[in-house]
């Protein structure tokens, strides 16, 4: 899940000792392709005799991928980045679709992860394994932030750095405004279509949510309740399968 697509987004580098903190907070970045694909592997075999639905995820997904969307991970999935997370699609493109994880917070907040950055209390979460020395952003101030990238409602991503900072010591961007990011997580053209095949993700339309809604420590429960009643049912799983 962490091929690094051609869709690359504008970065800003993070601190060393934000990126160490990082390191020792989430683990595993070794050959992370072949990580995924074993935890997935063995994620479907303790599903073959756990899973209590008559209907696979697969079949629950009427939405095409696109930007905008919300990828809702499988109750059980074990990956360390992807257990229950919910990711918002900021590019979808032939070449390859990218976005971040909204419910991963990490122990840091924006001003420890950059030194050159105004006083802002606002914290920064892991937005997936890809680049994860690199800080990117989503906002609602794509009015006032140069080069912003729209993506669905009033939320957009990146946008010019220096604008950001500028609006930020000016007060007129707030941290109920912006979510800050360590890393992306990034799919090539086929490899995304696959995991929804082999029921790793629900895809979900992300019209109606706001950036707080995002910041929701239920975000992954609040999300598959507003999809239909079989979404429902799977927000009600708990984590760990053998409690079904």
């Amino acid at each position: 899940m962490n091929n690094l697509t051609t869709v690359q987004p504008k970065i800003v580098l993070i601190c060393e000792n934000s990126v160490k903190k990082i390191v020792q907070h989430k683990l595993y970045l070794i050959n992370y392709s072949v990580q995924f694909f074993l935890l997935n592997l063995l994620d479907k075999i303790l599903n073959m005799k756990s899973n209590p639905l008559n209907f696979s995820l697969s079949s629950l997904n009427k939405l095409a991928i696109e930007k905008g969307r919300l990828l809702v991970a499988e109750p059980f999935m074990i990956d360390p980045y992807f257990k229950r997370s919910v990711v918002l699609l900021t590019e979808h493109k032939p070449e390859g679709t990218l976005g971040f994880i909204l419910n991963q917070p990490l122990n840091i907040t924006v001003n420890d992860a950059l030194r050159d950055f105004p006083a802002f209390e606002s914290p920064v979460f892991m937005g997936g394994p890809v680049q994860t020395d690199s800080l990117f952003f989503i906002h609602t101030q794509g009015n006032i932030i140069e080069e912003s990238e729209h993506v669905i409602d009033n939320i957009y991503w990146s946008g010019n750095f220096e604008a950001l900072k500028i609006r930020i010591t000016e007060q007129q961007i707030f941290p109920h405004e912006v979510m800050f990011f360590v890393g992306y997580s990034g799919w090539d053209s086929k490899q995304l279509m696959n995991e929804i095949k082999n029921d790793s993700w629900v895809i979900a339309d992300g019209k109606g949510f706001s950036l707080n809604d995002f910041k929701s420590p239920q975000l992954w429960q609040n999300v598959l309740q507003k999809q239909g009643p079989k979404h429902a049912i799977i927000a009600n799983f708990p984590e760990d399968p053998s409690l079904n």
